[in-house]
């Protein structure tokens, strides 16, 4: 079942892609005290991912801070190295958190799995966003198949 507003963020350890290697990071940290807009994409480096959502969430950084954001983040099922390379390549610096759910495991948590074998992809995220505050969910949009419109960071302002 799909993460719904007002359940709770489940406990899962995600990678983020640091200097110094892949660093682990526990949703209860990530999320524990703190206002959190998660947005979960198919794949690192794809041509909507990187043309549209992700530098969408980047040029509307501080708008979103300034609506009470503590942590803007990036989630795909790709590993932390895929996910650090990505966010350099993408020039996201210190706004927007690159987090990779290597093996689908939050993401299937979440009911939020993307099953693209048949097209050679594996299992993947959808297209979504969600906001959290203090580990609950108080916003959540997912995208229909091959759709970006609820997940954009403008639409996130507009719901904060």
């Amino acid at each position: 079942m799909t993460i719904q507003v007002g359940d709770s963020i489940p406990s899962a350890k995600l990678m983020q892609g640091t200097a110094e290697g892949p660093k682990e990071i526990s949703t209860e940290e990530l999320f524990g005290g703190k206002t959190v807009v998660l947005f979960g994409v198919p794949g690192a480096f794809t041509p909507t991912c990187s043309a549209k959502h992700l530098p969408g969430y980047v040029q509307n950084y501080d708008a979103l801070k300034a609506k009470g954001v503590d942590t803007v983040a990036c989630m795909a099922v790709n590993d932390a190295f895929v996910m650090g390379a990505w966010g350099k390549d993408q020039g996201v610096g210190d706004k927007v958190m690159m987090l990779a759910d290597g093996s689908a495991d939050f993401t299937k948590k979440m009911g939020l799995e993307l099953d693209l074998v048949a097209r050679g992809l594996g299992i993947r995220s959808q297209r979504f966003v969600l906001v959290a505050k203090n580990g609950k969910v108080t916003h959540v949009a997912v995208e229909a198949p091959g759709a970006f419109e609820v997940s954009k960071a403008e639409t996130v302002l507009a719901a904060l």
